[in-house]
């Protein structure tokens, strides 16, 4: 049955490979006061239209702790552009802030219940879900943008407090499911909030 983390929820574990080479898992992010994972690819219109936010906010929260790990998690049967290969050629000309890694099996992918791309998981030192959901209101048009969700629960965690909206819902195309229509989402996803 398919489920997204809830708030409180232990973050599962991966062992993901990446476009640095390496296979990463959490025990790699140990140090980090605070961990992001975050679903994305290469191809979404809505990934691309906040991709330059993230690595703000990336680039903004790293001094302070942050680490992130974005997931590929589409089926490079459904868009070709999703493949490793393409992962590797897009982190090296884009030189984004954070771990780059592939869920091909999309293993992850199930544990997280990510539901679009981007769809952004905020977890605490304990690596317990503090938030979920979109990285801003506007994600295609961050021109258009008045809220920046991830940064606001960044510094609510970060200061010891409740995040103040801890639940929205994520924008952007679905998860690219391996052997399903494009547009396919589990029966039992549903809007977060």
């Amino acid at each position: 049955m398919f489920k997204t983390l809830r708030i409180g929820d232990q973050a599962p574990d991966f062992s993901l490979p990446a476009t640095d080479g390496k296979t990463y898992s959490l025990a790699d992010f140990a140090t980090a006061d605070v961990l992001v994972v975050f679903f994305t690819c290469n191809h979404c219109p809505y990934v691309l239209g906040s991709d330059e936010v993230t690595r703000a906010t990336a680039d903004r929260f790293k001094k302070r702790g942050v680490a992130f790990i974005g997931i590929n998690a589409n089926s490079e049967h459904t868009y070709a552009e999703d493949d490793f290969r393409h992962m590797v050629t897009r982190m090296k000309e884009q030189g984004f802030p954070w771990v780059y890694a592939r869920d091909k099996s999309q293993t992850a992918a199930l544990a997280y219940g990510a539901l679009r791309t981007p769809h952004f998981y905020v977890f605490d030192r304990q690596r317990k879900l503090a938030y979920t959901g979109r990285g801003v209101d506007s994600p295609r048009d961050t021109s258009a943008m008045n809220v920046n969700d991830l940064e606001n629960a960044l510094e609510d965690v970060l200061a010891g407090r409740p995040v103040r909206v801890p639940l929205t819902n994520p924008i952007g195309c679905n998860v690219k499911w391996e052997g399903r229509d494009a547009h396919w989402m589990p029966p039992e996803a549903c809007d977060l909030v």
